[in-house]
């Protein structure tokens, strides 16, 4: 592994446990409610593709398609925050059971931020 691979193994990590974490919540909605089952496949869709175009941002071929790969994984994360909204305040789900991955939708968020205006001011 290169220096660079080194550097973003970390975050790596982090958003395929993230991912997990939205198949693990999928897996929990209950399946016999037509709205449920909406939400969940968007939330599948969107909380999964976080990583997948993370994983895409560490090929990135230049400075541009680094930032336009990265704003792909915040356009993601705020529609994963959307759907986690309508199950919150739906009342699906519990704040209970939804604050955690929340927090982390937040702080993907916050680090991917940073990383963009880091990238742009160079």
């Amino acid at each position: 592994m290169n220096e660079n691979s080194d550097r973003l193994d970390p975050l790596r990590k982090r958003t395929k446990e993230y991912s997990l974490r939205i198949i693990k919540l999928y897996s929990a909605l209950p399946k016999k409610d037509e709205v449920s089952k909406t939400i969940g496949k968007q939330i599948l869709r969107s909380g999964t593709s976080v990583g997948a175009q993370f994983r895409e941002s560490c090929r990135a071929k230049s400075n541009a398609d680094l930032v336009n790969k990265l704003e792909g994984c915040l356009q993601e994360l705020d529609e994963t925050m959307y759907w986690l909204e309508l199950l919150l305040e739906s009342g699906i789900f519990s704040e209970d059971k939804l604050k955690l991955l929340m927090q982390e939708t937040d702080e993907l968020t916050a680090i991917f931020v940073a990383s963009v205006k880091k990238i742009k001011s160079k």
